[in-house]
């Protein structure tokens, strides 16, 4: 893991994933790219809308002078930290900056049970995720010393979610953690009996030339079973598979992926199908 981008507004929240993004920089000898997004829009900075282009470089120098002393820290000692601005709150910038610095994750934080907020001011993460094209890892509360020791991905192993489960192995490679499948069986017309979910999940496992175990897990919702499996198992963090921008994957019917990530006391990290 050679670069990883921390999204910075300036909150509490983002100086939690700045804390993660720092331990896990310093044990893979990774590059941070502190991103950070302006209240700005074509609009604003446009002269003809009223906003002089001074007023725009005032927004800038600010917004510079906040992000040296929010970088003032000892924690960040001694790690390659990078600041970018960008101008306007466009998310998909986010993955464009990704993609120019060849970046492997990206890691934001989150108020958790109250909805994605303050990642960026006033807007919502999930917005990230559905645009990124690599692992978003969203931090929920402080970590000084970020160690992961059990991984618990959740999937409905149909053949369209195998490249998210190799970048969840490699992952849960990367960080020396135990790789816990599981699989939520739910009431209702996604039921599956025991032996056809063994026999969906071993297709998949075939396909995909993984030796490995999964847990069938029986709940009311997909997003209960995921929370409370991962709870029940001693899970330090969440992996679930996303389409991006064509939505979140069949297996989570709308918004449950985002409902975990809002939801869930742990981590959670998202992988693009």
């Amino acid at each position: 893991m050679k670069k990883i981008i921390v999204l910075i507004d300036f909150s509490e929240q983002s100086e939690n994933a700045l804390k993660v993004a720092v331990s896990l920089a310093k044990k893979h000898d990774s590059e941070i790219l502190a991103l950070h997004m302006l209240e700005l829009n074509s609009a604003l900075i446009s002269s003809e809308a009223g906003m002089h282009p001074e007023q725009t470089v005032f927004f800038l120098k600010l917004a510079e002078k906040r992000f040296k002393d929010f970088l003032n820290k000892d924690y960040v000692k001694d790690s390659t930290i990078t600041p970018i601005i960008k101008h306007f709150k466009v998310f998909s910038e986010v993955n464009e900056v990704a993609k120019k610095h060849n970046a492997d994750m990206i890691i934001m934080g989150s108020h958790g049970t109250d909805g994605l907020k303050e990642i960026f001011i006033g807007s919502n993460a999930e917005k990230v995720v559905r645009n990124a094209e690599i692992p978003v890892l969203v931090i929920k509360k402080e970590h000084i010393n970020f160690k992961i020791d059990r991984f618990v991905f959740a999937s409905d192993f149909k053949e369209d979610k195998l490249p998210a489960f190799k970048k969840a192995k490699d992952f849960a490679a990367m960080l020396r953690a135990k790789l816990d499948l599981v699989y939520i069986n739910v009431p209702g017309d996604n039921f599956l009996s025991t032996a056809d979910a063994y026999e969906q999940i071993n297709v998949f496992l075939q396909k995909g030339n993984i030796g490995a175990e999964v847990a069938i897990y029986n709940d009311y919702s997909v997003e209960q079973g995921i929370l409370n499996y991962s709870e029940s198992s001693g899970a330090d963090i969440i992996g679930i598979p996303t389409h991006g921008r064509k939505g979140l994957s069949h297996f989570f019917m709308g918004s449950i992926g985002e409902d975990i990530v809002n939801h869930a006391n742990m981590p959670v990290v998202t992988f693009k199908i």
